[in-house]
């Protein structure tokens, strides 16, 4: 093992970082922090498996019906600025152990909700601590890969994402017809186990710690992980030393994200967090009620066919997981965008007269830009430095909460109006926004060492 300099600084402790192996301790740190962001996704979409239910038991309207769907997302989006910000001042550990107790404690609220007025503000409660979560944890995970394999560990960990969306279609499927909509709820509650854990056996990030000049206990926590390492019998190269910017570690606060390198970053990544969450969380969420209403399809099939597209979801992630290291962030978003704007204008040609039609077009699209959606954690913590990376990655995410919110409200709204075919239409021309975006103004980040992307 590596002797530790006399005097450490923020260069040593980076340079040992990014020569570090994935240890078992850094697979345990993957598998907490996974298990709490499979919960956070299952804690999205209950909603939208309890609504097929909800809607004949409290008599909704169609606008009722958007209004619970989208107001989580408007709870996330406050939820992923204030905790962002936070998580730079107080440590990623404690933020993450705060949000998650908000966002169990509402779920066991919503288990009461007697009306939509109820079931509303639970939601939005709720939102807050799952905005929270996500990119805090994102930031967290980012922050302990070296460069060479980012993007495959944190995938891997970022793809329990979607599997957390499957799960809740499978507990629909099965749990809703049987014992109500309430069965949705109580499933949610096993990430309070998760706390205790979150505590106990997990470090804070070691890059937090040198932003802030906890130069001693940054390097503990590397050293810790090199132990790991050698104690498997794993050589470790000796650490190639790169001169850190003392900008670095000055001071900061969220007016940097509009300025110098980070405008344009800033702006593009907005522009692509709303685009395709726009489009698949209106999707996601709507389509199990649209079988059952619009198509007069059982309960079960509804959620069926719910269940398919959140599964083949959860295959097209994996894929993505494995490969985006070799193809690249800006060639996939982009090569994404624009391939998704085709199955939406067929079903806008076709009509979208059948829920054959709609499952298997609507599932395409879905998952190519699934692809995009679970990752887009990855590429916006790669964006920003230490001292910008957690609140980046959350006003990043909170464009995520907005489109999330008003992709709904937009189906709903447009379903009500004008039909079902122009949904599609409307989201084509998302899509092509979105392609777009990515083409002229993404940056490529694959294989690049996080402090050398924002000198």
């Amino acid at each position: 093992m590596t002797t530790l300099p006399t005097t450490v600084t923020t260069a040593d402790v980076l340079a040992r970082l990014e020569r570090l192996p994935v240890t078992r301790r850094l697979m345990l740190i993957r598998v907490i922090i996974g298990c709490a962001t499979f919960f956070d996704a299952y804690t999205v979409l209950a909603i939208a498996f309890a609504m097929p239910q909800l809607v004949s038991e409290w008599d909704l309207s169609p606008t009722q019906v958007g209004l619970i769907l989208s107001i989580g997302y408007l709870g996330q989006l406050l939820g992923a600025l204030i905790f962002g910000s936070l998580a730079e001042r107080f440590g990623r550990l404690r933020i993450l152990f705060i949000t998650i107790l908000l966002f169990v404690s509402m779920d066991i609220a919503c288990l009461f909700a007697w009306n939509a007025a109820s079931m509303v503000l639970f939601r939005f409660l709720q939102g807050i601590g799952t905005g929270g979560e996500v990119p805090v944890a994102s930031a967290y995970i980012n922050e302990f890969i070296g460069a060479r394999k980012r993007g495959r560990f944190f995938l891997l960990y970022e793809v329990i994402f979607p599997v957390g969306l499957m799960f809740a279609g499978i507990i629909g499927y099965f749990l809703v017809p049987v014992y109500g909509w309430r069965a949705m709820f109580v499933v949610g509650l096993v990430p309070a186990v998760l706390t205790i854990p979150l505590r106990f056996l997990m470090p804070e990030s070691p890059r937090w710690l040198a932003s802030k000049g906890r130069l001693d206990q940054a390097s503990a926590v590397v050293s810790m992980l090199e132990r790991d390492a050698t104690k498997r019998g794993l050589l470790l190269s000796e650490p190639v030393v790169r001169p850190i910017d003392p900008v670095a570690s000055k001071r900061s606060d969220w007016r940097e994200l509009f300025q110098g390198i980070y405008r344009k970053r800033t702006l593009m990544i907005w522009g692509l967090w709303i685009s395709v969450y726009l489009i698949n969380n209106g999707l996601i969420t709507w389509l199990p009620t649209l079988y059952k209403q619009v198509f007069k399809l059982p309960l079960q099939t509804s959620l069926a066919y719910g269940w398919i597209t959140s599964g083949v979801g959860v295959f097209a992630s994996i894929i993505c997981a494995l490969l985006i290291d070799k193809v690249g962030r800006k060639r996939w978003y982009s090569t994404a965008f624009l391939l998704a704007v085709a199955p939406l204008l067929t079903l806008t040609a076709l009509g979208a007269t059948s829920a054959v039609q709609v499952v298997i077009l609507a599932t395409a699209t879905y998952a190519i830009l699934q692809t995009v959606s679970f990752s887009l954690y990855l590429y916006s913590a790669e964006l920003y430095p230490t001292r910008l990376r957690a609140i980046g990655t959350g006003f990043g995410s909170a464009w995520l909460r907005a489109g999330s919110s008003i992709g709904p409200i937009l189906v709903g709204w447009i379903v009500a109006d004008f039909g079902i075919r122009y949904v599609f239409s409307a989201f084509a021309a998302v899509a092509l926004m979105g392609g777009l975006v990515t083409v002229f103004f993404a940056i490529e980040t694959k294989g690049r060492i996080l402090e050398e992307l924002s000198p």
